[in-house]
């Protein structure tokens, strides 16, 4: 007895419970219909939206499909957000707006002549870009879905990679949406949420599509090297079909779950380096080297660029404040050492808020020219110095050119023995290759210790490399000859000419094999003051790529082996040193 009462109970609240909410919502209808927000009105809105909007067929019939259960489930249903949030997305993509093209490859290079001081290869490419669609549109030729340019721009900070988006797009008379993938670890944030997920989303690339209103903006994908990956998927793998020409035209959002032609869309991506792109990503992209500016394409961007940004920004005139060539070289020479033009543009702020003040004070009255003392200053001492000359001084120090994040740069590596057990000890946060290179480098010295006159008890020492700065980890093969040099300086008492830097591998015969990066490895060295490279001959073509008024400052020697190396980077012959 007492179940079934238990029983006749809950089914009296359970049908209470019922009848109420049936009440409720009965009252919620007639207060929308009094308002003009009854159900059938707003199907009857998104019908109309759906007539007006271009949507392709396949599109148009998940439209209706959704609709068709908005209409079925009423306005009061659980789900009836969820379909309203569906229909809000699937209508607020730009299905067929395209930005109307500006075909005309002279014009697009003036624009991107106009805003960018070198970065030939860049602008060589997007011309060729705007030529061939010219081409194909003048002769009929049906657009081809499977040839969407994917570039990606590599290189240090402050080189432009970013900014130069924005000028394509302009010079292309396209939209431009910057999406950043620095620290993305969610493949949702590609491909987007499925829609059975509270509170899901479509993915960025749809999201970029809604903010660009057209099917064809130009989309720069930032940072794409610092992708990241989890157990929430692997959003470079997801990546995969956006960047790959032949399958973008067919792109399918989870969360919209229809396919996007993303074929008539221009990808940029940006990076730093291309060693943590994955392979398969990087096998689609096409790959431009952004090698770092010169002295004087700093100066160039800066008087061109940067000094009116920073002079408008701290509120003075043209007329007010200048700053002569000579000077400007100073601040870029002293004050700054990077591929990228950010800190320069940090530092002319820097002097310009200190003139702003000074006018602004009444301590002095404009215009204003900026005198080295005002440089110093405003700026402080000198941060960096051209040290080549006293670090070579004494035997047992080599000049080197290395490549790291930021762009070129100058290291130096230095040798010293001592009476001891033999062994090499290596120091200055060196990784495996380093190493290796170091070892290699002292064996094939000691094969040839005849021809630097040597003895061969001088080998049965402790000898030791460091390579400043400790601070900084350092690795690859290229400091091979530059180990080898310092080791040689060391065992003959011969001090490496000042005037000379090196790059190259070494092999235990002594050849001398080819390396990266060679351009910024000479950028470095015409920065840093020297007048002549060593490097390898299977090296010598990529001097091609090399400004050609740096060329001329600069002599290359190019070298197959290591005997050749010495003989051009040590000075005469001195009292060998074997007896230390």
């Amino acid at each position: 007895m007492e179940v079934r009462r238990r029983i006749r109970e809950d089914v009296e609240s359970g049908a209470q419970r019922q009848q109420r909410e049936y009440i409720l919502r009965k009252q919620m209808e007639s207060i929308r219909k009094e308002l003009g927000e009854d159900d059938a009105s707003l199907v009857d809105e998104y019908r109309s939206k759906l007539a007006e909007a271009e949507l392709p067929e396949a599109v148009r019939v998940q439209a209706e499909r959704e609709l068709g259960r908005l209409e079925r489930q009423g306005d009061s249903s659980p789900e009836a957000s969820m379909i309203r949030n569906y229909l809000d997305w699937l209508l607020a993509v730009p299905w067929g707006k395209r930005s109307e093209e500006r075909l005309d490859p002279l014009h697009t290079r003036e624009v991107l002549d106009a805003d960018h001081a070198g970065l030939e290869d860049v602008k060589d490419r997007i011309v060729e870009y705007i030529a061939v669609r010219k081409l194909r549109e003048e002769r009929g030729i049906e657009p081809d879905k499977r040839s969407g340019a994917i570039l990606t721009l590599v290189g240090p900070p402050g080189t432009g990679k970013t900014s130069i988006g924005e000028s394509i797009a302009r010079a292309l008379g396209r939209e431009f949406v910057r999406m950043s993938l620095g620290g993305v670890r969610d493949e949702a944030e590609i491909r987007g949420h499925r829609r059975t997920y509270i509170g899901a989303l479509p993915g960025r690339l749809v999201r970029a599509l809604r903010d660009a209103g057209t099917m064809n903006p130009v989309i720069l994908l930032d940072e794409v090297d610092k992708v990241g990956a989890d157990w929430r998927g692997d959003p470079s793998a997801a990546l995969l079909e956006v960047l790959d020409p032949a399958q973008n035209h067919s792109f399918r959002d989870h969360y919209l779950d229809v396919e996007l032609d993303l074929s008539e869309v221009v990808f940029i991506a940006t990076a730093n380096v291309v060693d943590s792109i994955p392979g398969p990503l990087l096998d689609r992209m096409e790959v431009i080297r952004f090698d770092g500016y010169t002295t004087d394409e700093k100066a160039a961007i800066a008087r061109g660029y940067l000094w009116p940004r920073q002079r408008e920004r701290n509120g003075l005139r043209e007329d007010e404040v200048s700053i002569s060539d000579v000077v400007l070289e100073t601040v870029i020479s002293d004050y700054t050492r990077e591929a990228g033009v950010r800190q320069l543009e940090r530092e002319l702020g820097k002097l310009l808020r200190k003139t702003a003040t000074r006018i602004a004070s009444g301590s002095v009255e404009p215009p204003v020219e900026l005198r080295l003392e005002e440089v110093r200053d405003a700026l402080g001492r000198q941060q960096f110095y051209r040290e080549a000359a006293e670090r070579t001084a004494v035997p047992g120090v080599a000049t080197g050119l290395a490549v790291t994040g930021t762009g070129g740069d100058v290291l130096f590596v230095e040798a010293t023995a001592a009476k001891g057990a033999e062994k090499l000890v290596l120091t200055g946060q060196l990784g495996d290759v380093m190493k290796e290179s170091a070892q290699i480098a002292l064996s094939s010295l000691r094969s040839r210790a005849e021809g630097l006159g040597v003895d061969e008890d001088a080998f049965e020492r402790a000898f030791h490399l460091h390579v400043p700065a400790g601070a900084i980890p350092k690795d690859g093969p290229s400091a091979g000859i530059t180990m080898a040099t310092a080791l040689a300086s060391l065992l003959s008492g011969r001090a490496v000419k000042h005037t000379i830097g090196m790059t190259g591998e070494v092999t235990l015969q002594g050849r001398v094999l080819p390396i990266g990066g060679l351009k910024q490895k000479v950028l470095a060295a015409h920065a840093a003051g020297l007048t002549e490279v060593i490097l390898p001959e299977r090296n010598r073509q990529d001097l091609d790529d090399v400004p050609e008024y740096v060329r001329e400052k600069l002599t290359f020697h190019p070298v197959m082996s290591l005997d050749e190396v010495l003989e051009l980077a040590l000075e005469p012959a001195a009292q060998p040193l074997h007896a230390v």
